[in-house]
C-alpha cells in the first residue's frame, strides 16, 4: 500500500497545528545577518527580523542540501513510498529544482515537485488541500493531477507598507522604487503565471491601497465560492480590518486570518504587509 508524505518549506506559512496534524515536512530557509546564518523560524523570528532590518540588509539562501538530504532519510525509514513537494515559487527562489536533483538520490521514493507559482499562504492552501486529499484516500497519481487546477484556482495580493525592502532586495528597480516612495505610490501586488512578481494595481496612499484590495477581492470572488486565507508581517490590525469586511462576502464558504509571514519573506517586504490568498472551490 502506498504511503504518502508531505514535504514544502518555510515560506507556505502553515501553522505548527496544521504541520503537525498533517506530519508535513518543514525545509527552513536561511537568513544571514553579518555572515551569521539562522534557519527561518526556528533560530529567528519576524520579529527579530524587523528590528534588525533597520540597520542591517540580510541575505537569505535555500534549505541546505543536507535538510533536505535528512528529510528523505527521514520518509525512507518511516516507510513512505511517495512523497508531494510543494514548494514556494521558482520564480522567486530555486527550491524547486534544489529538491528535485536531491529527490533522485531516493529512488524507493516516487517524488512529485510541485512548484507552487506562489507564496505564503498561497503556497500554504496547496499543501493544504494536499494533506486533505491524503486524509480522504486519494491516490499520489490523483492528488498530482489535481494540483495544476489547483494553482490556476489561487491568486494572492499584497500590500507593502514601504517600497524600501524590496528595491533593497533587489525585487524592485532601485529608480522605480525611489520614484514609488517619493509619490506615496502604493502597488498592489501579485504573482503571475511566471511564478514571479508584478504589479496588479497603482494607487497613492495606504488608505487607498487597503481600500482597493478589499475591491480586487470582490471582484475575483464574483462568480463561484471562495476560501479566503489572510496573512501579514506585524500588520495584524488593518490585516484584521481588512479581514472583517472581506471574510463575510456573498461567496466565501471559509476564510483564515493567518499569523506573521516567514522571516525569510518579511526580510524582503518589510514591516506593514497585508496579503490576501483568494481560492477558488470546485
Amino acid at each position: 500500500m502506498n504511503k504518502i508524505a508531505l514535504i514544502t518549506d518555510t515560506a507556505c506559512d502553515l501553522t505548527d497545528d496544521q504541520i503537525r496534524k498533517y506530519n508535513i515536512k518543514v525545509l527552513p530557509f536561511r537568513i544571514i545577518f553579518d555572515g551569521k546564518e539562522y534557519k527561518d523560524k526556528i533560530d529567528i523570528s519576524p520579529e527579530e527580523v524587523y528590528d534588525r532590518l533597520k540597520d542591517e540588509t540580510p541575505s537569505s539562501s535555500l534549505p541546505s542540501m543536507k535538510d533536505m538530504e535528512e528529510v528523505f532519510t527521514e520518509l525512507e525509514e518511516e516507510g513512505y513510498t511517495h512523497a508531494i513537494a510543494v514548494t514556494l515559487s521558482s520564480g522567486l527562489s530555486g527550491i524547486s529544482n534544489a529538491l528535485k536533483l536531491v529527490s533522485e538520490n531516493h529512488e524507493k521514493i516516487t517524488t512529485y515537485v510541485c512548484d507552487s507559482k506562489s507564496i505564503s499562504l498561497g503556497e500554504g492552501l496547496l499543501v493544504e488541500e494536499c494533506a486533505k486529499m491524503i486524509e480522504q484516500g486519494k491516490s499520489f497519481e490523483e492528488i498530482v493531477n489535481r494540483l495544476p487546477s489547483l494553482i490556476k484556482r489561487t491568486n494572492v495580493f499584497f500590500i507593502v507598507k514601504t517600497l524600501e525592502y524590496l528595491k533593497r532586495g533587489g525585487r524592485i528597480g532601485k529608480v522605480a522604487g525611489t520614484i514609488g516612495e517619493i509619490l506615496n505610490i502604493k502597488p498592489i501586488i501579485s504573482i503571475g503565471e511566471d511564478g514571479k512578481y508584478f504589479t496588479y494595481e497603482k494607487v497613492r496612499g495606504s488608505k487607498q491601497a487597503i481600500s482597493k484590495l478589499i475591491n480586487i477581492v470582490k471582484e475575483k470572488i464574483a462568480e463561484g465560492k471562495y476560501s479566503i486565507y489572510m496573512m501579514h508581517g506585524n500588520g495584524y490590525k488593518e490585516a484584521k480590518e481588512i479581514f472583517e469586511q472581506i471574510s463575510n462576502l456573498e461567496n466565501v464558504i471559509s476564510s483564515f486570518l493567518g499569523g506573521q509571514i516567514s522571516p525569510v519573506a518579511g526580510m524582503h517586504s518589510g514591516p506593514g504587509l497585508v496579503g490576501v490568498a483568494v481560492y477558488k472551490r470546485d
